[in-house]
Order: structure tokens, then C-alpha cells, then sequence
């Protein structure tokens, strides 16, 4: 049995510059911090007394003859990559849910290989598991998305990380005094604004659009250099910070019309004028989390006035996706399996008399 915990992100300045079609040609930066909601997985080899070959729990339950015929992608693509074509039981659950724009499913990516690598006896440095995650949803199931959250995801901590042309990926911690970083997260106020239901297509239109916002990826690419600089300057006003997000998220909200919408405008609004400094929509847009910077002094008045949206207290964190239980289990001869198959197949074909019970052939 192997369960592993997974930080989810909250991604500040340079969102849009992860993606390999602009960093692989400019080089791209994030700044960002994992906190302290996670996404749990449990995995194990699954005995062999099933009629099943495997079962995925997440927000519905999937039980499989063969686990090429898993639905979900992340999970089918994972096991091809780690060559696994035993039975496993594999179960997610997370602290927050997913399409909300705090980096669930790279933190469902990476948690899912860091425990199927614990269920093989083996373990993983935080930048290899990051590459592989990153390689299993832009290579293997080609999803529309950029490397910064499995980066997050499988190192934690307030980082900034580099992007660069030949491909490779650098990870900075953020160096400042705690202090410094308290005052941030004092500063921080995260609402959820609703499902967004179409991440996938955002991103792709974002994807899509790329090569001509070169001036507005530019500019937000330098925004991560001032971020940076107030965070690790003590001396600077906090409030500096706060001003900084509301430009960057000016720029985002005009990628493309898709990452914004009247809702979302009315909800950012609400928020500047009960005293929020600036705030930006978490992930790829059209719904999720909205993180908004505010004088501790206007939180009451923030929450009231937006009081239709739940409010989800948060802290900053440290640890990337580790492994929080391993207990090795039985290991049952590879023959039960077949036995198993052949068993089940004869239940199945068996008739039923009218009673409901099975007809017992005598042997």
C-alpha cells in the first residue's frame, strides 16, 4: 500500500511563458508556491481475486479488464510510461477540486508516478519526476498544457523557475527571509468563483494565439523579474506586490476572450473596490480561483463583499509530492491471475436458474 501527497500551486507572474511553444523559441520564468492543500493517492498492486484486472477511484469508478482500457489519461498514460501491466488499485482524493486553476491534474500526474515508482521499490529526485510528468502529458497524451505546475508540483516551495530555449528547466528558490514571506501570505485572500469546465480549450485558443501576443508574454515575462526583486527586498512596500498582480492580470484577461468573462470582471471589481490591491484568475481562465493581494486591515471587507463566493483559508508550503505511507505487500505467483481470468469467465458463462442461483456444473 502506497499513498502519496501532492502540493496543489498558486501561480503569481509568468503564466503563459511555460508553454514549449514560446519558451523552447524566448525562454520563459513563473513565480509561484505550492500550498498547503493536496491531492492524495493510493495505489497498490491489486490481489488477484477480482474480476476485475484493475480499479480507478476519482470522481467515478472504473473497473477494467485490461489497463489499456482506462479511461482516465493521466492514469492510462502513466501506467504505459512505467511499462505496468499488472492489476493495480489506484484512488485519488484532493483537499479542493479539480478544473479550478491551482495545478490538480499535473499534481494528480506527478503523485500518481512518484507512488507507482514506491509501488516498483523504487524512488525518484524531485526534477526527474517533474520531467516525467511533464513528458506524459505533453508527449503521451499531448494535452494542451505548459510545465510549470508538474514543476511545482513535484519540488513545493516559493520558487521561481526558468523555462529555457534548449529545454531544460532550472528551479530557484525564492531566497528571503520567512518573515518576508509571511508578510506575503498575510496578503493573500483566495475565493472560488465556480467550475471551469473548459480549461482544455481555453489553453488550446492561448496555445493558438501565442505567436501573436509576442509584446504581452514579453512584458509579462519581465513582470516575474520586479515580482522577484520585491519580494527578496525587505525594504520594499509589500503593497508593491499587490499592484504588480493587477498588471499582470490586465495582460492575461486580453490573451484571449476566453480566459475572462462578465462574471469574472463583476467578481475582480467587487474586489478592487472593497480594497484589494489587484488579484488574478488562477489557471488557464473562465472560472476557478480568484486570488486577490489585501491590506490584512480590508480582509472583513473584502469577504463581505463578497460573501456569494466561498473564501478558503490557505497557507504557503514547502514540500513538493512526497510519499507518506509505504508498506510493501504480499506478492501472489503470476499464475493466479491466469487461473483467476479462466475462473470468472466460466461464472459468466454459466446459466442461471429461475430462482436467481447459479447452475453448479458437478465436476
Amino acid at each position: 500500500m502506497i499513498i502519496t501527497s501532492t502540493p496543489l500551486r498558486i501561480s503569481f507572474f509568468g503564466g503563459g511563458t511555460d508553454y514549449p511553444v514560446w519558451y523552447r523559441e524566448h525562454g520563459g520564468s513563473v513565480l509561484s508556491t505550492t500550498i498547503d492543500k493536496c491531492c492524495y493517492i493510493t495505489c497498490r498492486w491489486l490481489p488477484p481475486f477480482f474480476e476485475y484486472h484493475s480499479r480507478i477511484s476519482y470522481s467515478k469508478v472504473e473497473n477494467v479488464a485490461q489497463n489499456a482500457s482506462i479511461e482516465h489519461p493521466s492514469v492510462r498514460g502513466c501506467l504505459q510510461y512505467m511499462g505496468m501491466d499488472g492489476g493495480v488499485e489506484i484512488h485519488h482524493v484532493a483537499d479542493l477540486p479539480a478544473r479550478t486553476g491551482l495545478g490538480t491534474s499535473s499534481a494528480f500526474t506527478v503523485g500518481l508516478l512518484n507512488g507507482l515508482y514506491a509501488l516498483k521499490n523504487q524512488m525518484r529526485d524531485k526534477h526527474s519526476l517533474a520531467m516525467e510528468a511533464i513528458h506524459v502529458e505533453q508527449d503521451l497524451l499531448q494535452e494542451a498544457v505548459g510545465a510549470q505546475d508538474q514543476v511545482s508540483a513535484a519540488y513545493g516551495g516559493f520558487n521561481r523557475i526558468y523555462f529555457n530555449r534548449d529545454g531544460s528547466i532550472e528551479v530557484r528558490r525564492v531566497l528571503t527571509p520567512q518573515s518576508r514571506i509571511s508578510e506575503l501570505e498575510q496578503h493573500m485572500a483566495l475565493f472560488f468563483t465556480g467550475f471551469s469546465r473548459t480549461a482544455s480549450e481555453i489553453a488550446q485558443e492561448q496555445l493558438k494565439m501565442t505567436p501573436h501576443k509576442k509584446k504581452e508574454l514579453e512584458t509579462m515575462l519581465q513582470l516575474v523579474d520586479q515580482a522577484e526583486a520585491i519580494v527578496t527586498d525587505p525594504n520594499r512596500p509589500i503593497a508593491e506586490f499587490g499592484k504588480l498582480m493587477h498588471e499582470t492580470w490586465q495582460i492575461k484577461r486580453s490573451l484571449t476572450q476566453k480566459i475572462s468573462n462578465s462574471n469574472i470582471d463583476e467578481i475582480y471589481q467587487a474586489g478592487l473596490d472593497a480594497g484589494a490591491l489587484g488579484g488574478k484568475l488562477l489557471g488557464a481562465g473562465g472560472g476557478g480561483f480568484m486570488l486577490f493581494f489585501v491590506p490584512p486591515e480590508k480582509r472583513q471587507a473584502l469577504r463581505a463583499r463578497l460573501q456569494r463566493l466561498l473564501c478558503v483559508p490557505f497557507g504557503f508550503s514547502s514540500r513538493g509530492s512526497h510519499v507518506v505511507v509505504y508498506e510493501p505487500e504480499e506478492v501472489y505467483d503470476q499464475r493466479l491471475t491466469t487461473e483467476r481470468s479462466v475462473i470468472y469467465a466460466h461464472h459468466a458463462a454459466q446459466p442461471h436458474s429461475g430462482n436467481g442461483k447459479e447452475v453448479l456444473t458437478k465436476t
